[in-house]
């Protein structure tokens, strides 16, 4: 008689073994139609598994996120189904759930077309609507590797094969597919409803791997209702409006070409945006103490061995063979650099913290297939910094820098910011002793300051964990930005050194610290959560002065003198074109605000002023427009 113990610490008995489904009836109506799966200890099973001794479990709803991760699973099996119905030719390889969906790559010489994927999609709701059972079969592993082969399946059987020696070989069957996974699944199709969509086609290689052949990836999206699955598309929709790389043609700010893959060519409207925000970092960073540094972009290999980034990184960086057979390599990271600096001379425990900034540009390789306009690229500028600190310390400056970071978000318009903590990862310098001083350190620096936080498991740096601040944007999408890490171990590794108390010599904490992260990237999410309207202290043109007639020519000219006076960015469009053409045009430069000037303003010496997204219009004298204009043009300043 199984006794059966669920979360509340409520207990349920049952006369002869029990399946998860029949626990969930028991409870409920709705929480049977809802249940998708049991959780046992740390692991997911089948509904369909029967429980014969005393075991406490949690029953998995659709609408959780482990609920909706095996959705979208049984989603790419439904649609790998489809594809084998309508195309038997098309060999199977892997479709796992991804975040927002899932996808499956397949191996067919004649390409897929959008209406093949009508077509999917529509077999998808055919197969749902049958709802076949699925159901667990264990099989010997040659027995599978044969199965597979024999039906033209040599991926599959490739998979099987590679399986170790003492994992069982577990199939689902429904219908008439059965494919290769551990599961859980869905007792049957019908339980995955019809609140998934196919989205797109991409290319992909057999095990992600250049070498070998080229599949083909069908992409898609699953959500526990239709409800979901109508705002999910609707963000999409959203975000395609909201792209930066339209914004950045758009508000003529930069462009990208073949000659310099992954950098960006930053013209003069996206460079004046890009070092408003450097001068408004560096005053933020002036006033909490840190001394601005630079540091070469080019330094011998053997730096990079001694502090672990040629061995932990190396296949990131670019290099460069000198005739004296020198290995130079572009640096991807700011902190050997300012290590150097800080052991350049004699440091002593008075000096610490020491905080050094750098607006460094940093090289990093990354596959083509990967670049994504400014938010993935192979160049940027990061505004980073780094800390050298006793032990002691720690707590009092990861108190500043959570300070000082969240304060630059909420001025940047972020005031949902999330706070994950990530821990060692499998690839790392440093002993388990270190990392276990360094962890401990950093989690009960964030347990006094009473942070919340999640944990983010094995992400952390090769040589430190960290602390990642996520941003959430105007549209609901996450951004891991910010950066805290503390690191034991590089220090050490490259020989810095204070003086401390005691006269002895001791090696210094090394905080490693980023807000923005990468310029860049920053950039291009502050143009998607603003969708282009950034705040007019931001704004490459604060203010464009269109005239209505030639006759205010020449008083734009003195409008645009004011202004620039009041510290406004301004300028002028005397173009022989009407004014609605201009006003047009600006607005989808999506110029903060726009000045008319026709026979009135000149006659009156005044403006009238039209802000982006409004059609009102104000009108001002011109000295009164000009201090109110530069008042809030400065910002944050």
């Amino acid at each position: 008689m199984p006794e059966i113990t669920l979360p509340d610490g409520s207990i349920r008995e049952f006369p002869t073994p029990v399946t998860g489904l029949e626990i969930a009836a028991a409870i409920g109506a709705r929480l049977a139609r809802d249940a998708v799966a049991l959780r046992i200890g740390d692991r997911l099973v089948d509904l369909a598994v029967a429980l014969e001794e005393p075991t406490s479990i949690e029953i998995v709803t659709r609408d959780s996120d482990d609920g909706l991760e095996l959705l979208r699973h049984d989603a790419a099996h439904v649609m790998a189904e489809a594809v084998k119905e309508l195309y038997p030719e098309t060999q199977v390889t892997i479709g796992p759930a991804i975040e927002d969906g899932f996808y499956y790559d397949f191996a067919r010489e004649e390409p897929f077309t959008p209406d093949d994927l009508e077509r999917i999609e529509q077999r998808m709701h055919e197969i749902v609507a049958r709802d076949e059972t699925i159901e667990r079969e264990v099989w010997q592993r040659d027995e599978a590797v044969e199965f597979f082969a024999g039906i033209g399946e040599r991926y599959k059987a490739e998979i099987i094969g590679a399986i170790p020696n003492d994992e069982p070989i577990s199939l689902y069957r429904q219908g008439e597919f059965i494919d290769l996974c551990r599961g859980p699944h869905l007792p049957s199709t019908g339980r995955l409803g019809s609140a998934f969509k196919l989205m797109k086609l991409a290319g992909a290689y057999w095990r992600g791997d250049s070498r070998n052949e080229m599949l083909q990836r069908v992409y898609g999206t699953a959500w526990a209702t239709d409800k979901q699955l109508r705002q999910y598309l609707n963000r999409i929709e959203e975000a395609e409006r909201r792209d930066h790389r339209k914004l950045g043609r758009a508000m003529d700010l930069f462009h990208f070409q073949d000659e310099a893959v992954g950098a960006a060519f930053w013209h003069p409207q996206g460079w004046t945006l890009f070092q408003t925000l450097i001068g408004y970092m560096r005053a933020k960073q002036n006033v909490a103490g840190y001394r601005e540094v630079n540091t070469p972009e080019l330094m011998d290999r053997s730096l990079w061995e001694a502090s672990g980034h040629w061995e932990s990184f190396g296949e990131h960086m670019f290099t460069s063979h000198t005739a004296d057979e020198k290995t130079l390599a572009v640096k991807p990271m700011n902190c050997p650099g300012h290590v150097q600096l800080f052991k350049n001379e004699l440091r002593s425990y008075r000096e610490l913290p020491l905080r050094f900034s750098e607006f460094g540009k940093v090289h990093r390789y990354e596959p083509s297939g990967a670049l994504h306009g400014l938010m993935r690229v192979r160049a940027f500028t990061q505004d980073d910094a780094h800390i050298f600190c006793t032990e002691e310390q720690i707590t009092s400056e990861t108190g500043a820098v959570c300070d000082l970071l969240l304060g630059i978000y909420r001025d940047l318009g972020f005031d949902d910011v999330l706070i994950k903590f990530a821990d060692r990862p499998e690839r790392r310098v440093g002993s388990d002793a270190v990392w276990d001083r360094a962890e401990s350190a950093l989690m009960a620096a964030m347990d006094a300051l009473g942070l919340d936080y999640t944990r983010n498991p094995g992400e952390g740096a090769f040589y430190g964990p960290k602390i990642e601040f996520v941003l959430r944007d105007a549209i609901g999408r996450e951004w891991q930005c910010g950066t805290l890490q503390v690191d034991f171990n590089l220090p050490n590794r490259l020989g810095a050194a204070y003086v401390g108390e005691d006269g002895e010599k001791h090696t210094p904490v090394l905080l490693h610290r980023a807000i923005f992260g990468s310029l860049e990237r920053f950039i291009g999410i502050l143009l998607e959560h603003f969708a282009g309207k950034l705040p007019l202290w931001l704004a490459p043109t604060q203010v464009v002065v269109a005239t209505i007639t030639s006759d205010a020519d020449d008083y734009a000219g003195e409008v645009v003198e004011t202004l620039a006076a009041a510290g406004v960015r301004a300028a002028a469009d005397t173009r022989n074109e009407k004014i609605n053409y201009k006003v047009r045009e600006h607005t989808l430069a999506k110029a903060p605000i726009i000045i008319a000037l026709g026979k009135r303003e000149v006659e009156q010496r005044s403006v009238s002023i039209r802000r982006l997204g409004q059609k009102e219009q104000q009108s001002l004298p011109l000295g009164d427009a000009a201090q109110s204009l530069g008042d809030e043009a400065r910002g944050q300043f």
